[in-house]
């Protein structure tokens, strides 16, 4: 028999060794989420999965399911955080939404309307972000990073590449591609490589393929990202 926590009044049961994200995503429970991706190990950093366990606020992707547990995930004020993270991620980066070839299939606009964002409510910083197109079938825009590292993540574990990863500190932090270059081109990046494919915006884009799906048939046009749940992975290793 299974043991169980609650989880803002329902009883879930978890298997030992998850996560609260992984036992709720294996519920079919959604916790927002924007740097986390059941593939890989939690990173913790985007904060938009903080839930309050047993009153304390906490990240579901890094804290271990227990008996017990009393959590609160879907509640005003927690919503109410996340909202501002979220309106925060949009003034910090370049996001034009309905000009974007992301639009409809990006996590960040995705979970903003799930959250009833209807204002970026602070002040633009309207960065100045570089194109990098020199790769000849794929398009980087650093406008739309978001810093997840979910990239980083996929060519350092899977890829066995590190094409990508972070730079400097603070509001200075930005993507890099680590070529003695900077262009993507310069590294040896492939189509097939999983870091091209899990990028939650529109950051890694492969080119002659813009709007191949119309607008209104994508995947939050017509069910809430809160609907598509992504089923835990199995545990490999100890967080």
């Amino acid at each position: 028999m299974s043991e169980t926590f609650v989880l803002d009044g329902q009883e879930i049961p978890f298997a030992p060794g998850q996560t609260i994200i992984q036992a709720a995503s294996a519920a079919g429970v959604y916790i927002p989420r924007l740097c986390y991706h059941p593939e890989f190990k939690p990173h913790g950093s985007c904060k938009l999965c903080t839930v309050k366990v047993n009153g304390r606020h906490t990240a579901s992707c890094t804290f271990k399911a227990a008996p017990g547990l009393q959590v609160e995930s879907n509640t005003e004020d927690l919503n109410a955080e996340r909202r501002t993270l979220v309106q925060m991620l949009f003034v910090e980066g370049n996001h034009f939404c309905p000009s974007c070839e992301k639009s409809g299939d990006c996590q960040l606009q995705a979970t903003a309307y799930e959250l009833g964002m209807m204002s970026p409510h602070f002040d633009h910083f309207f960065p100045d972000r570089p194109v990098d197109a020199s790769h000849p079938e794929l398009l980087l825009d650093f406008n739309r990073c978001i810093l997840c590292s979910l990239c980083v993540r996929a060519s350092r574990d899977v890829d066995k590449k590190n094409v990508f990863a972070l730079a400097g500190r603070g509001i200075d932090s930005h993507l890099i591609v680590n070529a003695a270059s900077g262009r993507l081109a310069d590294t040896n990046v492939a189509l097939e490589d999983k870091a091209v494919q899990v990028c939650p915006v529109g950051v890694i884009l492969k080119k002659r393929q813009g709007f191949k799906v119309p607008i209104g048939q994508r995947t939050y046009d017509e069910v809430p990202i809160s609907g598509h749940v992504p089923a835990p992975a199995a545990l490999t290793e100890e967080i």
